[in-house]
């Protein structure tokens, strides 16, 4: 799919129909969705740029995702996709700034493109340019990143609370429960690697934009808009960090929490079978079929050998409160 934006009076709309034979040369921002290979012809005779395809987009060296190619900007980043549901992945996108024309390729559908998009659609600066919608992208993919660590680390809270601070009889523990909570530790620490991942590879894209600018003649306030989002990737950065870090402890504890849920069931076995091992000696020497045994002709043996068993039983229960072992 080819959507196709050019700029009108204070906002920038859409072209409702395309035409691949004859593009707009108005257009600002051309967003290639799963392109066809029409697709793809129809932007680079406009463009004059070689669109890569999706293996290209995939490889992880910097000089195949940042690169200069006859006077256009290459740059690829790793975006976060449906970070709200229960599967959130990762997909490439590839910024190309030809000219003051920007083309984006990507086989996904991050929601900064739709916020931009829709924000552009309102209102926009006069004038527009392909390098202020690449600002308007980068700006919005780094705050949708930074929505996601804080909805991530008030998840981990609300996590921690349960492990620690467990409502009602959450203390006692259950194996579902402690399922739950691992699956919980497990999916948000997998998110935040791949926010992780997205930052850096922003943070990257960014400071190749920031080269880039040392030499072209951009604005004040767009340099001081990309120092801003350098200084946003690296504190985002060492947030994603932290909140991995405090996966782990969570996870260690929670490990530790079952672990000790399993030794108080073992001690409890274990003091099940030091109470019933004496009263089970006393049956097994009564329960000998020996001729000569002289409590078995007694009127009372019967109920002395079950107060024996009794008192077996109770005295070691009794030393182990005493000792603070149960």
């Amino acid at each position: 799919m080819l959507s196709v934006f050019i700029p009108s009076e204070a906002s920038l709309k859409k072209v409702a129909s395309v035409d691949l034979a004859a593009l707009p040369e108005a257009a600002v921002w051309i967003d290639l969705v799963k392109p066809s290979p029409e697709e793809d012809h129809a932007v680079e005779r406009l463009a004059g740029i070689a669109v890569p395809t999706r293996e290209d987009m995939q490889e992880i060296e910097i000089s195949s995702r940042l690169y200069i190619e006859n006077g256009a900007r290459y740059m690829t980043a790793t975006l976060m996709c449906s970070s709200d549901s229960e599967n959130p992945r990762t997909t490439a996108v590839t910024f190309i700034l030809a000219g003051h024309r920007l083309v984006t390729v990507r086989y996904d559908a991050p929601k900064p493109f739709m916020l931009v998009e829709n924000k552009l659609a309102r209102s926009c600066p006069q004038g527009i340019t392909g390098e202020m919608v690449l600002m308007e992208l980068l700006d919005a993919v780094i705050d949708r990143n930074a929505d996601i660590l804080e909805r991530a680390g008030g998840d981990m809270d609300t996590i921690s609370h349960d492990i620690f601070e467990p409502d009602g009889g959450g203390r006692t523990g259950h194996a579902k429960r402690y399922s739950d909570i691992l699956i919980a530790i497990g999916r948000k620490g997998d998110l935040t690697s791949k926010v992780r991942e997205s930052l850096v590879s922003v943070g990257r894209v960014v400071t190749f934009v920031t080269a880039a600018v040392e030499g072209a003649k951009w604005s004040k306030d767009m340099r001081e808009q990309l120092k801003t989002m350098q200084r946003d990737v690296i504190s985002l950065t060492d947030h994603a960090s932290y909140l991995s870090n405090k996966i782990t402890f969570v996870l260690d504890a929670m490990l530790g929490v079952v672990n000790l849920e399993q030794n108080n069931i073992i001690k409890l076995f274990s003091v099940m079978a030091v109470v019933l091992m004496p009263p089970t000696l006393i049956a097994s020497i009564y329960g000998m079929n020996f001729k000569i045994m002289p409590e078995l002709e007694w009127t009372h043996g019967y109920p002395l050998a079950l107060v024996m068993m009794v008192l077996a039983a109770v005295l070691p229960y009794l030393v182990f409160k005493w000792k603070k072992w149960l």
